[in-house]
């Protein structure tokens, strides 16, 4: 009985089996459809692959079809690559997919610039479903951008790895040599031309770093783009010099300003903190100026390593923007520097580091810091073990905003005797909500020798700065901010980061304040 009860079973399963039309597919008559009818792949520079994009492509029909053919109409020659079924290639003959349901197919491209339309410098393909007057096609878009490439060399070894270029930082504790891959720039590279001056005409990607060499000076023209790859930056070197000669921009293209970021060009990107390294002037490194540039997505965004023994300031800075850094917007080490117009946001421990003493002065500067994860800060000085080398001679703020979406704006770390530190007219966040600053002399803020005329901000919404968007880096400020009017205005003698005049009663901070739209 259980023998005959199991033949029926399977006999029935059978039956089911053979009468199901599950898995018989229909060639397609041009029924697709797709998540876009355009795969804009954004731009990408010169030979250098692109990130990998999605199209979605649905049946809705009632049907199991098969597509005789998903192809790219250039075919072989096309620089484009799919993805389809997780199957690499450019042609793909009899693409299966059930009824009511969808497939992902994966994008990249890599071109010459050489390759795109020379008036627009576009790249154009598609992607073909079907054959004969049932075709549906996608199309592929992406702008190719030609550039100077700088890059370590590289040389193959006989077990088949590569030994590349690199950059000797000194010694380590146990005297091994400390180095990093990287190069010097050329005055006569034989591709480049004169690398230590970077020009407007196209873009600068940097792979590494590259390096100032001792004596030389790497001058940037008003307009250049310099792009960094993972772990790359610029370093200059002892007795070594770097000049950003940025200008005021008159549209929003910013033509006129220089901006280091990162390679990746996509506009998921654009924010992304922490894709390359630092702008690092090594200890006696001289007469760095920078002006109207802005840094984005670093890690260290400017490192400062020591100065150049003298009086005078080793990195002058004015009209510069620092945005998105993973550690420090400005990490000064015994640094000696001037800012003016100095605008700091959205970095992950502090956006200002005067560290182990030094000498800083910022006039009319705004320290903002809205990282997304609590504990940050605007401004940190300390003096290391309060030793004479590490003394803090100078920390002198005139006219600036240091504000935070954390609790604390300032974070300041006494060790030695010479810890000499003024905030002159600034608006600073500081709400000490458990008192334990309360008796701490190094904020005793009604102490007019250390914070003279300053505003405290004690909590979120008591003397706000009326920052326009901070969280978007958008740090001008309103007519309804505690800054507005509230400046010395015998410091106010040059124009504000929009190079818009400072008349009247002058604002604290990096901008003249504005009406909101």
């Amino acid at each position: 009985m259980r023998r005959y009860i199991l033949l029926l079973l399977i006999g029935f399963a059978v039956s089911l089996t053979s009468c199901r039309n599950d898995f018989d597919f229909e060639s397609s008559t041009g029924g697709l459809r797709f998540s876009k009818d355009t795969v804009y792949l954004d731009t990408v520079f010169t030979n250098i692959g692109s990130s990998t994009y999605t199209l979605k492509v649905y049946n809705k029909s009632d049907k199991n079809i098969s597509i005789p053919k998903v192809q790219l109409a250039k075919g072989a020659a096309s620089k484009y690559r799919m993805m389809v079924d997780g199957m690499p290639g450019k042609v793909f003959d009899n693409v299966e997919l059930l009824a009511k349901d969808s497939m992902f197919i994966f994008i990249e491209v890599t071109a010459d610039v050489a390759d795109a339309n020379p008036t627009d410098f576009l790249y154009t393909d598609q992607i073909l479903f079907g054959e004969g007057p049932n075709t549906q096609k996608v199309e592929l878009v992406t702008l190719i951008q030609d550039a100077y490439f700088i890059f370590p060399q590289r040389t193959q070894n006989p077990d088949e790895t590569y030994t590349y270029e690199s950059l000797n930082l000194g010694l380590d504790d146990e005297g091994n040599p400390i180095t990093i891959r990287g190069q010097y720039l050329d005055e006569a590279d034989p591709i480049n031309g004169n690398e230590l001056h970077f020009n407007n005409t196209k873009p600068y990607v940097i792979y590494g770093y590259a390096a100032v060499p001792s004596t030389k000076t790497l001058v940037i023209d008003p307009g250049a783009r310099v792009h960094f790859h993972a772990e790359s930056g610029l370093i200059v070197a002892n007795n070594a010099s770097i000049h950003v000669n940025g200008a005021p921009s008159a549209t929003a293209a910013l033509e006129n300003e220089v901006i280091f970021e990162s390679d990746r060009l996509e506009p998921d990107f654009a924010e992304v903190p922490g894709q390359w390294g630092t702008l690092w002037l090594t200890q006696g490194s001289t007469d760095n100026q920078i002006k109207n540039l802005t840094i984005k997505n670093a890690t260290v965004g400017i490192l400062v390593s020591g100065n150049d023994g003298t009086g005078t300031p080793t990195l002058d800075l004015e009209n510069t923007q620092i945005y998105n850094c993973s550690n420090v917007g400005i990490l000064a080490r015994t640094g000696n520097i001037e800012g003016r117009n100095v605008v700091i946001n959205n970095c992950g421990e502090a956006s200002f580091a005067g560290s182990f003493g030094g000498s800083y002065e910022f006039v009319h500067c705004t320290f903002a810091n809205y990282w997304a994860v609590p504990n940050q800060t605007g401004i940190v000085l300390d003096d290391y073990d309060g030793t004479a080398l590490y003394a803090l001679t100078k920390a002198n703020f005139k006219n600036c905003i240091i504000h935070t979406s954390s609790n604390l704006g300032i974070s300041l770390q006494k060790e030695g005797s010479v810890f000499n530190y003024n905030f002159d007219h600034c608006l600073i966040k500081f709400a000490d909500f458990s008192n334990q600053f309360t008796n701490n002399p190094l904020y005793a803020f009604s102490n007019a020798s250390l914070f003279d005329t300053c505003i405290i901000a004690t909590n979120s919404t008591v003397n706000k700065p009326d920052f326009k968007d901070a969280t978007k880096n958008q740090l001008i400020i309103g007519e309804d901010s505690a800054a507005k009017g509230m400046a010395d205005a015998s410091y106010s003698t040059f124009n504000d980061i929009l190079n818009n005049p400072r008349t009247g009663a002058t604002d604290i901070g990096a901008y003249n304040w504005i009406t909101f739209d």
